[in-house]
């Protein structure tokens, strides 16, 4: 019982230990990232194959198990690999062993799958190789509608403006917008002339190509000066590419407007948004790995009205949904329950032992055990979340348990008139051993958690610890 004796002999450097616990507690509150769940890392790596307009089955064949075997024999440490084909896409999963570096499997993944390009079919696009996060997660989306602007518009304002400018907020991931029209240069061929003129559509791309380019060409040394020239035969304008030349027949030139119309368009839609029956866009922000979705979105709050103001007034961006809502939910009721239970902890003490300085104590026990365990917790890297949270409120069961037995039976020896320095030492010192067992009882409880694998390891053991 070296503490119990240290602390009646030092009270006040247990009162500096104990303020010094509340400021760091405060801090780690306001610095620790916060959500709903732990961070879930588990070790996922996909490759996204893109070959346009093949067929699933054609995709699985020439593209899919050919790169999938290739993985199985040169990168390390593989679990399994699930595959998807769909109509010009392919999306194959690597599952890596518990453990494993993410930044070397993507590094592997990323060597094989760029040497693997010669001996796929050719036109192929590069893979794209993306490190997957269960806790990258949408936590804010953003409607982009107006009564004036068209799709295209509210697509290229998205793409080109709201997007580039949230994509800078730290912790945040914004994909392409949904929806709208993206802004492309359309040729529309005429079939029938292209059949009189002995033409393809082929013959239109090569002309368009080899009469659009900008080349360097050296430099000119005049006097003290050098001048950069440059080979530029592309059109300034969307109508001057309608008088591009594609051959010359007879003596007579046949011109991409004598066979096509080339227009300022947008490219096919593949997907429509609607808010309340009417076209639009829609934004989405995701959430980066061990980001706090509270801190995230607080920032994309922040700096969306400073770029909104940049942009034309007609435009209307609205907040479809926000996670921190949710977050800020489950938070709270974990919190409001645990002040509920302390209340009603502290008024049970009051009634039974019927002291106010115990029920002092016992009140104040509860948040510095609990401020503890969160510095401990910010030191290892956790977060906030429901399941560290439900830690600490079982773990404040157990405290009060021990504090209102040591505090009864310290009464019950100065009931007996001995002096309170003997009846702290002798209360203490009888239920020690006891108090020792019952809680290391229910710590070995949670032993097993630490053994857990897969997502119920990151899930559970956040619980234990706390």
């Amino acid at each position: 019982m070296w503490i119990v004796r240290l602390a009646l002999r030092r009270p006040y450097t247990f009162v500096v230990m104990s303020i010094l616990i509340a400021i760091l507690g405060g801090i780690s509150i306001l610095t620790m990232p916060t959500d709903i769940f732990p961070n879930i890392d588990i070790p996922v790596i996909s490759v996204i194959e893109t070959y346009p307009g093949v067929s699933p089955d054609e995709m699985e064949k020439r593209i899919v198990t050919i790169t999938e075997r290739a993985m199985t024999t040169t990168v390390n440490d593989i679990e399994h690999i699930e595959s998807q084909s769909y109509n010009g896409v392919a999306v194959i999963k690597v599952y890596f062993q518990p453990n494993v570096k993410p930044e070397l499997a993507i590094a592997q993944i990323t060597s094989i799958v760029q040497t693997l390009l010669r001996a796929l079919p050719p036109g192929i696009f590069p893979p794209a190789v993306v490190k997957y996060n269960a806790s990258s997660v949408p936590i804010l989306q953003l409607a982009l509608n107006s009564d004036t602007l068209t799709e295209q518009q509210l697509s290229d304002y998205g793409l080109n403006f709201i997007r580039t400018q949230l994509a800078t907020v730290q912790g945040a991931s914004v994909p392409l917008p949904y929806g709208g029209k993206a802004r492309q240069i359309m040729v529309d061929l005429d079939p029938g002339k292209l059949y009189s003129n002995h033409l393809s559509a082929t013959d239109i791309s090569n002309a368009m190509n080899l009469q659009n380019l900008i080349l360097p060409a050296g430099t000119a040394k005049v006097g003290d000066r050098e001048y950069l020239i440059r080979l530029n035969s592309s059109p300034n304008l969307v109508e001057a590419m309608n008088d591009l030349p594609i051959k010359t027949v007879n003596g007579a030139t046949v011109y991409i407007k004598d066979v096509a119309h080339v227009r300022d368009g947008f490219a096919v839609q593949s997907n429509i948004v609607r808010q309340d029956g009417r076209r639009g866009a829609l934004l989405t922000v995701l959430k980066n790995g061990d980001a706090s979705t509270l801190s995230i979105v607080g920032r994309v709050k922040a700096v969306l009205p400073r770029i909104l103001a940049g942009l034309p007034s007609e435009l209307k961006v609205t907040q479809l949904f926000d996670q921190s809502l949710f977050v800020r939910a489950a938070i709270g009721g974990v919190v409001r329950e645990a002040l509920i239970a302390a209340l009603l902890t502290a008024l049970m003490i009051l009634f039974f032992i019927g002291s106010w300085r115990s029920t002092l104590i016992v009140c104040i026990s509860i948040p510095l055990s609990i401020l503890t365990s969160i510095i401990v917790l910010n030191l290892l890297d956790k977060t906030i979340n429901i399941m560290t949270l439900g830690g600490m409120a079982l773990a404040v069961g157990i405290l009060v348990d021990d504090a209102t037995v040591e505090i009864e039976n310290i009464h019950r020896n100065l009931a007996q008139k001995k002096p309170i320095v003997r009846a702290i030492l002798d209360g203490a010192q009888q239920i020690a051993v006891p108090t020792f067992v019952s809680t290391l009882s229910i710590c070995i409880v949670f032993v097993p958690v630490v053994m857990l694998t897969g997502a119920a390891k990151y899930l559970f053991t956040p619980l234990a610890l706390a």
